[in-house]
């Protein structure tokens, strides 16, 4: 038995088929021939981009337009002057292979986007090593894409599974992967809840354990692979693996029911997004809105900051396609979140310091055209806006003054915004959870944001591995700032969301109904299950 990291619910049980790539060397050497490098590099690049092209055909139509994403972002890496044209700078200035120039380029970009402090940027730099394993295979003369799986039952064993690879896997033939690396927000993870198989990941070294043709468990509940289990075992897995499939169908049939306590208490289930596309997820699951649209994700992966225009077409589209109330979290940049055209002040304690409502204050140039966007698109839509990071009734009032800005402009402008919109608060500071029963006089709503909660309260920091046995939602403390936070909102009659992973915490759901919690948001592949949770609530 080994033990992961769960990235995708389920059982499997199959035969492994260990993902080998052949070991291409690169070497030092010079060419003489400077022109011909380069234009053996481009047609590298072109062969790279018509796979590509077929690929995100393939994901397009087996995983949906969000996913097939993933490799339009691949395609347009190909076209990017900073990063392949630098390896063609590299050729013309030093000399150097082609090969050993994209390996050069490609270090120096990993190097920065793997040091950065925000867990889904150092993700991303799984796309420049992608790409630029496809443009060195074409330089070699081994690209293509073929997994040779022609078993059925097949469970894929390997270090890592790039986008690519995993868009490549035949759905009727591969129930479940297992790799040594990656963690719940990869790719690899992400492909596989979006492909509904069972993986774990962060295995370390399952290549080494498992070869082609054993037979293996995977247990993408507890985060466990089982190699050449014995026969009991295989017993035990498979009726927990027919009972798991039961319970997800009977799952399905909560998709349009309204959750509602046994003593009558009707209760929110809604999604967190982070892109407009993710808003389809939600209203497939059932959700009864969304709880948190996380709009910083709608100014990483670029140059610059996102226009009011654009911003006002992604709210715009989750406002019409949700069609119930959105909840949308401005600007939380810093602390673990950073932006590359946006530099930040270097601080000893980040999570502390300049970030989220405190940097969108001070920046009120970047603040307002978010403000701007969000008024216009209020139109479409029963929409909530909350600030992050809210330690006392001060910040609330300056940025609710900042909004009377915006709607006096776009007044002047002749443009439509809508008066009925509500304004909260996250509540992720102890001080806002303390103070909850006077801020309740002043906001609209409170989201609990227990993520930052949880290691504000226990000073605990949430990214840090040696304190994590300290970081526990279940904590009398944190329950207590949960508590107050939803009795002093009631107190004044308005409602409180929480929309940190504890919402979404199986354990921890029976104890927020009791506490009163108004509505529960978390990803949307948890929706059913804590719908089914919540009805059988008192």
């Amino acid at each position: 038995m080994i033990k992961g990291i769960a990235a995708s619910k389920g059982y499997a049980i199959g035969q492994v088929f260990l993902q080998k790539h052949e070991e291409i060397i690169i070497t030092d050497e010079k060419v003489s021939d400077v022109s011909a490098e380069k234009e053996r590099l481009q047609v590298s690049l072109d062969a790279s981009r018509e796979q590509l092209e077929k690929i995100k055909a393939k994901a397009m139509v087996e995983m949906g337009a969000e996913k097939a994403e993933v490799f339009e972002a691949h395609i347009t890496l190909l076209d990017d002057p900073e990063f392949t044209g630098a390896m063609a700078m590299e050729i013309e200035n030093n000399s150097l292979n082609a090969m050993k120039a994209v390996e050069t380029v490609t270090n120096t970009f990993v190097s920065i986007f793997e040091s950065m402090d925000d867990a889904y940027m150092r993700e991303r730099a799984a796309d420049i090593k992608d790409v630029s394993k496809r443009i060195i295979a074409n330089l070699a003369g081994k690209g293509g894409d073929a997994f040779a799986i022609t078993e059925n039952n097949t469970i894929v064993v390997a270090h890592d599974l790039t986008p690519s690879d995993t868009a490549q896997l035949d759905r009727s033939k591969v129930v479940a992967f297992l790799t040594n690396i990656g963690g719940r927000t990869s790719h690899s993870a992400i492909m596989a809840r979006t492909l509904e198989i069972p993986a774990v990941v962060g295995l370390k070294d399952i290549t080494e354990v498992a070869k082609t043709g054993d037979m293996v468990i995977v247990d993408g509940i507890e985060g466990i692979a089982i190699v050449n289990p014995d026969e009991a075992t295989i017993k035990e897995y498979t009726a927990k693996k027919e009972k798991f499939e039961a319970e997800q169908e009977e799952l399905k049939k909560l998709i349009n029911v309204k959750t509602t306590t046994k003593s009558g208490k009707r209760i929110e289930v809604c999604g967190n997004i982070g892109k407009p596309e993710d808003v389809k997820a939600v209203i497939e699951n059932g959700g009864d809105g969304v709880g948190l649209f996380r709009t910083e994700f709608l100014y990483m992966d670029r140059d610059n900051a996102p226009t009011e225009d654009e911003q006002f077409e992604s709210y715009k589209y989750v406002l019409e396609n949700m069609k119930k109330q959105v909840v949308i979290r401005t600007l939380d940049i810093g602390g673990d979140k950073t932006l590359p055209y946006l530099p930040l002040p270097h601080e000893m304690n980040p999570f502390l310091g300049y970030r989220a409502i405190r940097l969108c204050l001070d920046r009120t140039e970047i603040f307002k055209v978010q403000l701007r966007a969000l008024l216009r698109a209020s139109v479409y839509g029963k929409l909530a806006v909350m600030f992050p990071m809210i330690s006392g009734l001060e910040e609330f009032q300056a940025a609710k003054e900042l909004v009377e800005e915006c709607k006096a402009e776009l007044k002047a402008e002749g443009k439509e915004y809508s008066e009925d919109i509500q304004w909260g608060i996250m509540v992720e500071i102890p001080a806002a959870a303390v103070y909850a029963d006077e801020l309740a006089k002043h906001v609209d709503f409170f989201s609990i944001g227990t993520n930052d909660l949880i290691q504000y309260t226990l000073a605990a920091d949430r990214m840090s591995e040696k304190v994590s046995y300290l970081y526990n939602p279940m904590h009398p403390a944190v329950l207590r700032l949960v508590k107050m936070t939803i009795d002093g909102a009631h107190k004044h009659g308005k409602w409180v969301g929480m929309c940190g992973e504890m919402a979404g915490d199986e354990a921890a759901i029976p104890t927020l109904v009791e506490y009163g919690l108004d509505e529960f948001s978390m990803s949307a592949s948890s929706i059913l299950t804590a719908k089914k949770i919540i009805l059988e609530q008192e």
